[in-house]
């Protein structure tokens, strides 16, 4: 049974000389996938980018029994929201975690703006950090210990993260969830659009319940790429 349970990525070490892994999604993709993505994908993905803030709007649907999966996972840090509506403005922070990962906080603006200008506190933030685990593939975790194996791809001209398998992360082992017991097969795909915005894709397909949840929204990219390719060369419909 414990042949099941494999360790998870450490995110201290005794030994300074040995530092965390550095998150390297261009040599998980492949050299020739990652060369297929336009430049402005290539660097905000890149082992070396900065820590940034992307705005834009998005649209999100939840199911039925989307709802369920939303309610029980809070305990967990809540990566699911039940949240249906369109064109809902929203933040992307992304940031290093100084242990070789990178953390991406999605927060959905669903509170009322005071007189200030300041929110009433009501947004919901969806948190998760992208590292290796412990077999050199690449990781998704909550901070409340659910994770996802996730295979990272190009399709075309935009860049694709596929769940394998997802786990409960608890005193340093996995723990294998079983595939029903999930919300489905999550697919996350980046296409950029050119003239510095990019779109972000999420869907979850259950094997019996069909997709749970599917998010769509459009960002800017507060850095413009000089030599990015023009928006309908690397265009999908993702």
């Amino acid at each position: 049974m414990f042949a099941l349970f494999t360790p998870a990525p450490r995110h201290c070490t005794a030994n300074p000389a040995q530092p965390n892994p550095v998150l390297d999604l261009p040599a998980l993709a492949g050299a020739a996938a990652w060369a297929r993505l336009p430049a402005a994908v290539q660097r905000r993905f890149g082992t070396a980018h900065a820590n940034v803030s992307y705005h834009g709007h998005m649209d999100l649907r939840c199911s039925l029994i989307g709802h369920v999966y939303a309610a029980l996972t809070r305990a967990w840090g809540g990566p699911l929201t039940h949240i249906n509506t369109t064109a809902l403005p929203a933040t992307v922070n992304v940031s290093h975690n100084g242990r070789g990962g990178v953390v991406w906080e999605r927060r959905f603006h669903t509170g009322a703006e005071t007189e200030n200008g300041t929110d009433n506190g009501a947004d919901r933030t969806v948190r998760s950090t992208k590292e290796l685990g412990a077999d050199g593939t690449l990781l998704e975790r909550t901070d409340g210990g659910l994770a996802m194996s996730l295979d990272v791809l190009e399709e075309d001209g935009a860049l694709v993260f596929r769940s394998r398998r997802f786990w409960w992360v608890l005193a340093g082992l996995r723990i294998p969830v079983p595939t029903l017991l999930t919300p489905g097969t999550c697919r996350v795909a980046h296409t950029d659009l050119g003239a510095g915005q990019f779109r972000f894709t999420l869907s979850m397909v259950h094997p019996l319940w069909g997709e749970t949840f599917h998010q769509s929204g459009v960002f800017t990219d507060p850095v413009t790429d000089d030599c990015a390719d023009p928006a309908g060369t690397h265009s999908s419909t993702h």
